[in-house]
């Protein structure tokens, strides 16, 4: 089975910045990061391919950066100019869409974003 396991979260003030981790036990064609906030659907924040094409969600485009390495089966997240609703539980995902499919889901990560 594939395993997720995600670090880095934490509390920052508005404009800090702070970057998550994602420790894979193989990485997929899709690796991605979501987000949920207390109250909301979990949203896609950003995702990468295993060609190396990414994807952001409108809300953190120009703030966030998503990478990964195959070599080592990591996926991070660098976030800069953070904002309070930026604030929610970050989670790994990770999907083959061949079969077998797959779908692999991290415990997440908490950030929080306050003066």
């Amino acid at each position: 089975q594939v395993q997720l396991v995600e670090s880095g979260g934490g509390s920052v003030q508005p404009g800090g910045s702070l970057t998550l981790s994602c420790a894979a036990s193989i990485t997929l064609y899709m690796m991605a990061w979501y987000r949920q906030a207390p109250g909301k659907q979990r949203e896609l924040v950003a995702s990468v391919t295993s060609g190396g094409t990414t994807n952001y969600a409108d809300f953190v485009k120009d703030r966030f950066r998503i990478s990964r390495d195959n070599r080592v089966n990591t996926l991070t997240l660098q976030m800069n100019s953070l904002k309070p609703e930026d604030t929610a539980v970050y989670y790994c995902h990770a999907a083959r869409y061949v079969t077998p499919r797959l779908t692999v889901w991290g415990q997440g990560t908490q950030v929080t974003v306050t003066s």
